[in-house]
């Protein structure tokens, strides 16, 4: 008879990972041992009390014993149970498969598996180490998961979910029980809705469906009174599927004529086709929507219920313009669209977007673009963006500079642009603005703060000098910037370091730094490779608020 065994924590572990990879157990004199190989061994969830084996060989499996100990006791404590009560679930032959068996132990908890293993051929494996544990926990279960109406329709649209969560204790299994005071979790793909069981473990709760269908499950989620216990949720989905009833309306208006900032409106009449006839269409959406040059829905303008009467009143704003679009009543899992042409005429809004940064020079460079949404609208003769500066970004705007408007397009969603460069104050807000005519309403952006400082660094050293070749080098020295006439340290900021060799033409970028809190490089410490200048710089990473520095520079002879 072959037979490895496997006496240390050592061992066992390789061996897992030797299993888990599919290699062969070698024997004591180096042969390749086909053996048997456990692939896992760990809870059946399904059936409280059980373990499941896993397990594949060359020749049919005849034994099987499982060992188990807590994994929270101390190496060398005696285990706590064992099965070799095994019963083949799944597999077509011996060779390889599921194998099931019951388990008696006298705590609950969670317990290491070892496994051994004997085939026809009387090759042997003991104490294999199954890399997933036995969870011998309460198991809480969902069963008699119902949903009513499973079809709602408008005069039905409550749906209710139902169920009951039985728990049962692997020490004795095949009886489950009621489970009190356990929350459920009923997950959907479109939200969650959270029950509580009672004392005879039914749980309900109900909900009105937004969507035209939804595939429900209930899951039980552990609580003081089952610690640590194992959940199952139910084994399908429950599908809802909400049914359409026809709809129809009349509009007062299907066109309006306004100007920017002014509100239109459309009344009406919905109604709902049931057994009995047409009927008033009460709490129902209608909304306006602009369309695009091929019919889709692209924005909504509009939106209003209906009151009891079916009547409604809808305001139609003019922010949001739909020179073609559509009246739509319903657009609710209970209710079919019906849908009538629309089309709304406005002083066109326009759309401006303003981009500025100052450099080190002080020079601002401004650039931006400008569109109208609307095909109708056309720009003006010579068309001008205005740039403001203030010094609180509230009051005091002042003008800066006006530009023109390159039109190239002339058509709409398509940008127009302007751009300019001049010299700024260092700590101004700046906004564009253009001022509009009767067809284009004027637009402003946001007021943007530009502020920067000088910044410099001090003190820079590469020590030790001369250096051994591969010896370490030490950098230091102290970033600063001047917010006002002295310098000040600057913590926080990431200056640049950068390397040319002794003969070469170019630096090249080495590492960012850091500063702490008195500005001071923090020490890096590098090899020293070849004789070369070393240079600091903030200059990568600056940001909106501080100039570039001067690099400063300590040539190092590497010896």
């Amino acid at each position: 008879m072959r037979r490895i065994t496997l006496l240390s924590a050592a061992t066992a572990t390789a061996l897992a990972a030797s299993m888990l990879t599919g290699s062969a157990v070698a024997t004591a004199d180096g042969t390749a041992d086909s053996g048997p190989v456990l692939d896992t061994a760990a809870t059946t969830y399904d059936h409280p009390g059980t373990v499941s084996v896993t397990a594949h060989s060359d020749h049919p499996i005849t034994r099987i014993t499982a060992h188990f100990t807590r994994v929270d006791a101390q190496d060398g404590a005696p285990e706590a149970g064992s099965t070799a009560d095994f019963t083949q679930q799944y597999g077509e032959d011996g060779r390889s498969g599921v194998w099931r068996a019951p388990v008696h132990l006298a705590e609950l908890g969670d317990y290491r598996v070892t496994v051994d293993l004997e085939d026809s051929s009387r090759a042997t494996v003991t104490g294999a180490v199954s890399p997933l544990k036995l969870e011998y926990r309460t198991v809480l279960a969902v069963s008699e998961f119902t949903v009513t109406p499973a079809a709602p329709d408008y005069l039905h649209q409550r749906v209710t979910l139902s169920g009951t969560v039985l728990a049962e204790d692997p020490r004795t299994p095949d009886t489950a029980v009621p489970a009190g005071d356990v929350p459920v979790s009923v997950d959907g793909r479109h939200g969650r809705r959270v029950a509580t069981t009672g004392a005879d473990g039914r749980f309900t709760t109900s909900f009105v469906p937004t969507w035209s269908s939804d595939d429900l499950t209930a899951w039980p989620v552990a609580t003081a009174a089952h610690p640590g216990a194992v959940t199952l949720g139910t084994r399908e989905a429950r599908q809802v599927t909400a049914v359409a009833a026809p709809t129809r309306f009349t509009a007062s208006t299907h066109a309006l004529d306004l100007r920017q900032g002014a509100t239109g409106t459309v009344t009406g009449r919905a109604e709902i086709q049931t057994a009995g006839g047409w009927q008033p269409l009460a709490g129902a959406p209608l909304s306006l929507l602009g369309l695009d040059a091929d019919g889709r829905t692209t924005f909504l303008a509009a939106q209003t219920t209906t009151d009891e009467q079916g009547l409604y009143t809808l305001r139609v704003p003019t922010d949001n313009p739909a020179p073609t679009g559509e009246l739509l009543l319903g657009g609710t899992p209970f209710l079919r669209s019906a849908t009538q042409p629309f089309s709304l005429h406005v002083a066109y809004t326009t759309h401006l977007d303003l981009w500025a940064a100052l450099g080190d020079d002080s020079r601002l460079s401004v650039s931006g673009q400008i569109y109208y949404g609307d095909p109708r609208a056309h720009w003006p003769a010579k068309p001008t963006v205005t740039i403001e500066y203030s010094k609180d970004g509230k009051a005091g705007w002042k003008s800066a500079a006006t530009l023109p408007l390159r039109i190239r397009h002339n058509k709409a969603n398509i940008q127009e642009e302007f751009a300019t460069k001049f010299t700024a104050p260092p700590d101004a807000y700046w906004r564009a603005r253009f001022a509009g005519n009767p067809d284009l309403a004027g637009s402003t952006t946001k007021p943007v703060h530009l502020r920067r400082y000088a910044t410099r660094i001090t003190g820079f050293n590469v020590s030790p000098e001369p250096v051994r070749k591969n010896g370490r080098l030490h950098f230091s020295g102290t970033l600063q910037y001047k917010p006002g006439g002295v310098w000040k340290p600057l913590a926080g900021e990431s200056p640049a370091l950068y390397f040319r060799a002794r003969g070469a033409s170019s630096y090249r970028f080495v590492t960012d730094l850091s500063t702490d809190s008195h500005g001071r490089i923090r020490d890096v410490v590098l090899n020293a490779v070849k004789d070369g200048t070393w240079a600091v710089a903030f200059d990568r990473q600056t940001g909106p608020r501080f100039l570039r520095s001067a690099r400063v520079t300590d040539y190092v002879d590497v010896r």
